[in-house]
C-alpha cells in the first residue's frame, strides 16, 4: 500500500453483540450489570465452543438475557436446573464486579418459557382440584421467580395463592 492508500482508509470502531444489544437497555446501572453478565455467559459460551445469540432487556427494572441458537447447540444448556446454576453463576459474577446483589433472570434455549407453559399446566390443574370440591392445592417447591409467577397465573383465574415453607421447601397453595 502506498502512503496515500493508507490516508483513504478509515477505521470504523466495532461494536461487540453485547455492546450493541446492552444500548438498548436505558437505565445506567442495569446497563453496567447487563453488560456484565452478557459478557460473562459469551465466554462461557466461547469456553463450550457453542455458538449463540444474546439479547438483553429490561423489565421492571430487572435484566432478562436471553440466549438463542439456530439449531439445537444450545440443548445441553438449556435444561432447567442448569439454567438455574447458570443464572446464579451469572449473578455471582455481576455481583464480583459490581458488588451489587443481582436480580437477573436468564433463559437460554428458550427453557423458561417452555417451564412458563409447564407452570400454567400446574395452576390449570390446581384450580381443577379445587373446582372439584378440594379446600387447597398445593404446588411443587419451586423458586421465588417461578412461585411469582403461579401467583400471577392464579390471580388472573380469580383464585387465591401463598408461599408455605422454608428455603427449599418453599412452594404455593392455591385456594379459592
Amino acid at each position: 500500500m502506498t502512503e496515500q492508500d493508507t490516508a483513504d482508509v478509515v477505521e470504523t470502531p466495532v461494536e461487540t453483540p453485547s455492546e450493541a444489544v446492552a444500548d438498548e437497555v436505558v437505565d445506567d446501572e442495569t446497563r453496567d450489570e447487563a453488560d456484565i453478565a452478557a459478557d460473562y455467559i459469551e465466554e462461557l459460551l466461547d469456553i463450550c465452543d457453542l455458538d449463540g445469540d444474546i439479547e438483553i432487556e429490561e423489565r421492571a427494572g430487572r435484566v432478562y438475557l436471553s440466549v438463542t441458537d439456530e439449531g439445537d447447540a444450545l440443548r445441553v444448556l438449556s435444561k432447567p436446573d442448569t439454567v438455574s446454576a447458570l443464572q446464579e453463576l451469572t449473578r455471582i459474577a455481576v455481583q464480583a464486579e459490581t458488588g451489587e446483589f443481582s436480580r437477573l433472570i436468564l433463559d437460554v434455549g428458550g427453557s423458561r418459557d417452555a417451564r412458563a407453559t409447564e407452570l400454567q399446566r400446574l395452576v390449570d390443574t390446581a384450580v381443577e382440584r379445587i373446582e372439584a370440591g378440594s379446600t387447597s392445592a398445593a404446588l411443587p417447591p419451586m423458586s421465588s421467580y417461578e412461585r411469582k409467577l403461579v401467583h400471577d397465573l392464579v390471580a388472573e383465574k380469580g383464585f387465591h395463592s401463598e408461599s408455605e415453607g422454608e428455603g427449599r421447601d418453599r412452594h404455593t397453595v392455591v385456594t379459592r
